[in-house]
């Protein structure tokens, strides 16, 4: 029987048909080398940028040759890809930033004091205990609060040559690489920052960091909508973001600007999913019993008028905040219920992230305009 015809075509299809393609005297695949860039589809068009090390490769009209044979024979014959492979030297192309992270993460809230780091912390932790490589950025640099929770405030990372190149060896706590504003400001010192100030700490932490082969680069946003958060999508493409909130409404209120800013054409973001923090108060005496402080279902309501994941509901007890505290986060302890609730909430955005790269483009970065 003849397999069924293809809907549509992604652009993991074309990566995955590609790495059959072996460079010339090379063991390498094309894929593996990096050198395919810029994939770009539309219906049966298929288009992509070939990265060579000179302008002058003896081997490019092989590779493209190979790469056309390759592409119709595994997508299709009626696929057009002959003319719409593009050669380039790799000094024409921008310098790759975060080359070995798979996936980012924005983990924002419309609004403070949601627990917005507390979840970012304990996703971190819990993704991985999966056997996840993590990394975590603290983007809030007006408050950074990470080395704190991961018990890593007297810590201060060193600096490493890469090729030549100064970057900062990020701290491993809990199996997690972490970098923080916070780890070069004295804890008592009050950050005053101008908008273009703290934008510049925040790429600094991105591209300077050496941080090696991720699964997932977690980043932890400040509260709201800021410069911040257009400084993120302007220079690293976003995999998607998670959106963390109370079930309260004035709190809720704010997730719907959150949610129109990620969602927003100029910006394109895929939202990942809401998680419902702070769901219900259970004592540790009383594990049966839930009580809704904050209000019931309310992110799990909104999250289905949004049409958007709920990822996970976490409740208010006293050990995910003494944790935090403690620089020993909840999640850490796989076996009590709040490290349970934390891998589900792991489990849940694993699913959505693997979801979300079959099915859409990898996210690109917002272009500056200037006129």
């Amino acid at each position: 029987m003849a397999d069924a015809p293809r809907k549509f075509i992604v652009p993991k299809d074309v990566t995955d048909a590609l790495r059959t393609v072996q460079f010339p005297g090379g063991k390498e695949n094309i894929v593996a080398l990096d050198m395919v860039q810029e994939i770009r589809i539309a219906g049966k068009k298929v288009a992509f940028s070939l990265v060579f090390q000179r302008s002058d490769d003896p081997n490019m009209g092989e590779v493209i040759r190979l790469c056309e044979e390759t592409i119709q024979r595994e997508l299709g014959a009626d696929v057009e890809i002959k003319g719409n492979i593009t050669p380039k030297a790799i000094h024409q192309m921008e310098r790759p930033i975060l080359p070995g992270v798979k996936n980012i993460l924005a983990i924002s809230s419309g609004k403070g004091g949601v627990g917005k780091s507390t979840v970012a912390v304990n996703l971190a932790v819990a993704l991985a205990k999966t056997g996840a490589k993590v990394g975590v950025i603290d983007a809030d640099i007006f408050g950074p609060s990470i080395p704190k929770m991961f018990g890593a405030e007297q810590i201060r990372p060193a600096g490493v040559s890469i090729d030549g190149r100064e970057m900062i060896e990020p701290v491993v706590q809990h199996g997690v690489k972490i970098l923080s504003i916070g780890f070069f400001v004295a804890g008592d010192d009050a950050l005053v920052w101008r908008g273009p100030m703290a934008s510049n700490a925040l790429k600094q932490l991105i591209a300077d960091g050496n941080w090696g082969e991720l699964d997932y680069l977690l980043i932890d946003l400040p509260p709201g909508t800021s410069d911040i958060h257009l400084t993120l999508v302007q220079t690293v493409p976003v995999t998607g973001a998670v959106i963390v909130s109370t079930p309260q409404d004035v709190a809720l209120a704010d997730v719907i600007k959150g949610v129109s800013m990620f969602r927003g054409k100029n910006v394109d973001v895929p939202v990942l999913g809401l998680v419902e923090n702070m769901a219900w108060f259970t004592p540790e005496e009383l594990p049966d019993n839930k009580y809704y402080i904050f209000g019931k279902d309310g992110a799990k309501n909104l999250a289905e008028k949004l049409d958007i994941p709920l990822l996970g509901q976490i409740p208010l007890v006293q050990g995910i905040r003494e944790g935090g505290d403690s620089g020993v986060p909840a999640a850490s302890d796989e076996q009590s219920p709040m490290g349970k609730a934390f891998l589900e909430l792991a489990a849940n955005t694993i699913r959505q992230v693997e979801h979300r790269n079959a099915q859409l483009d990898p996210t690109k970065k917002v272009k500056v305009s200037r006129k």
